[in-house]
């Protein structure tokens, strides 16, 4: 059996807004983000993770913001698209880790919800999505933006 394991990380500013996308569920909260597709820093985590697992290089070169292509791009359809690339060399994904940061907003209540939209469209149950704080620490303790990073375990034959 063939295993690989990948990390990824995402981050984006905070601007106007009244919710943020995180692993496709908009959460409200009191500012938006800065960003070129819907700026879900779960789902863009977890897309840099299962490129680096296959090898295929980061979410920027499949998607660079200087393509108008993807000019408020759902990410939920980036996903979708980087497991075909996935699945095209005949991985699949075991299990998935994704952690969001940040101080606000709470994702307590959403995260079933989250966990199911990334279940959908990686082919697992084996998803967890869970959050964490810098303890008001640094540019995130400060509220600027957020970040995520995620896990991801590939199988192949």
């Amino acid at each position: 059996m063939n295993i690989r394991i990948g990390h990824g990380d995402d981050a984006h500013r905070f601007g106007e807004g009244v919710f943020v996308t995180l692993a496709g569920v908009q959460v409200p909260h009191s500012q938006g983000v800065i960003a070129h597709s819907d700026g879900d820093v779960l789902l863009h985590a977890l897309c840099d993770a299962l490129l680096g697992a296959i090898g295929a290089g980061d979410i920027g070169q499949h998607f660079p913001d200087t393509d108008a292509t993807w000019k408020g791009a759902n990410s939920r359809a980036l996903l979708r698209h980087v497991m075909s690339l996935v699945r095209a060399p005949g991985y699949q994904v075991a299990n998935t880790g994704c952690t969001r940061l940040a101080e606000p907003p709470r994702i307590g209540k959403y995260r079933t919800q989250m966990a199911q939209c990334v279940a959908e469209d990686i082919g697992t149950s084996a998803v967890n999505i869970k959050a964490t704080t810098t303890e008001k620490m640094g540019w995130i303790g400060r509220q600027e933006g957020l970040a995520a990073h995620a896990v991801v375990l590939l199988i192949g034959a």
